[in-house]
């Protein structure tokens, strides 16, 4: 591979921001990520949020049938 003219995505991209409050409270970040990175990033958040519904929806199914809220059976 060039190392002139690396590949678009393997090429870092950086980012850098700063909050300021008042004179004593300072909070600065950085970070460096590749677009393949991102894109590993994106998978594993995705398959986060597509793994709790089945989760919550067994811890529903073990707990037993919701209380009724119509008042009690005659």
């Amino acid at each position: 591979m060039d190392t002139d003219n690396p590949h678009p995505l393997a090429a870092p991209q950086a980012a850098r921001s700063a909050i300021r409050i008042g004179d004593r409270f300072v909070i600065e970040s950085e970070v460096r990520a590749t677009p393949l990175g991102l894109l590993a990033i994106g998978g594993l958040v995705a398959a986060i949020l597509l793994s709790v519904p089945p989760i919550v929806r067994a811890k529903r199914a073990a707990r037993g049938p919701a209380p009724r809220l119509d008042g009690p059976e005659s």
